[in-house]
């Protein structure tokens, strides 16, 4: 599989983040993830990202492992941008309760309130990409699994959580070969084609996908039947990992940025809105 299908697969490599426990990454995720989505300082969002994207450095990442997740986050992004301007384009004057117009566009004012709150909200969004690309591309599946039901998760839950993550690069490479395979029988998918012609002939791809993934669905489930899956009340892990000084440390680094985010938020801004208007 090309560098280009790799995207949301393990990424085996030999870093710091690599080797910290898979329930670890989680912890630390959820730590950043809920900073950035309780603050709407743009300090600490871009702190956060630029973090992050250290991390991802750290971690071995390319961008072009995850380009095709970068455009589409984007475009999203944009568009929510923009639906909800126009259904609330005074949304940010009624947070920072000021109010400077500075244009005018098809007779609705626009407010650098209002700006600084799109730009807000859209590196908001777009400062979670990385952490969910690192915590996507550096964890082990079965590895993480494992820290997951030595903490109480039930080992049924733990390993279905494993086969949705190891499923990503499977649809991926299947994505792949039917796409193959319906040009090499003269379907148009190329740019050269119309978008509209492109859009319906993806759904000749779309279709033997979604067949073939409920092939898989059930073979996989057959084979966890005859192997007396969920017979016993515990299990064996052929992988696991023990949290050691390591992942302490990235725990507690995550959580001190959380209890910043915080603090920053109720001491200094008063408020999850950091107003530059005042």
């Amino acid at each position: 599989m090309n560098l280009k299908m790799k995207f949301f697969s393990y990424n085996l490599a030999d870093t710091y983040i690599h080797r910290l426990s898979g329930l670890t990454k989680l912890i630390c995720f959820l730590f950043l993830s809920f900073a950035v989505m309780y603050s709407y300082d743009i300090r600490v969002i871009l702190a956060v990202m630029v973090f992050s994207i250290l991390l991802m450095r750290v971690s071995l990442i390319r961008y072009s492992q995850i380009r095709v997740m970068v455009i589409y986050v984007l475009i999203f992004v944009l568009t929510n941008a923009v639906i909800s301007f126009l259904f609330s384009p005074e949304y940010g004057v009624t947070i920072y309760g000021t109010r400077h117009a500075f244009a005018r566009v098809f007779g609705i004012s626009l407010t650098y309130e209002q700006l600084f709150y799109q730009v807000t909200k859209f590196f908001k969004y777009i400062s979670v990409i990385p952490l969910g690309m690192i915590f996507l591309m550096t964890t082990n599946p079965s590895e993480f699994a494992s820290s997951l039901n030595g903490i109480g998760v039930s080992y049924k839950a733990a390993y279905a959580l494993a086969l949705t993550l190891r499923y990503f690069p499977d649809i991926q490479r299947d994505y792949h070969d039917i796409y193959l395979s319906q040009q090499a029988r003269g379907l148009e998918l190329s740019n050269k084609a119309k978008f509209l012609d492109r859009f319906k002939n993806s759904l000749m791809i779309v279709i033997p996908l979604i067949f073939s993934t409920l092939d898989r669905v059930e073979l996989i489930s057959n084979a966890m039947d005859l192997r007396g899956f969920s017979k016993s009340k515990t299990r064996t892990w052929y992988t696991s990992r023990r949290m050691n000084r390591g992942d302490y440390l990235a725990i507690g680094v995550s959580a001190l940025i959380f209890v910043i985010t915080v603090c920053v938020s109720i001491f200094i801004n008063h408020s999850r809105f950091y107003n530059p208007f005042i």
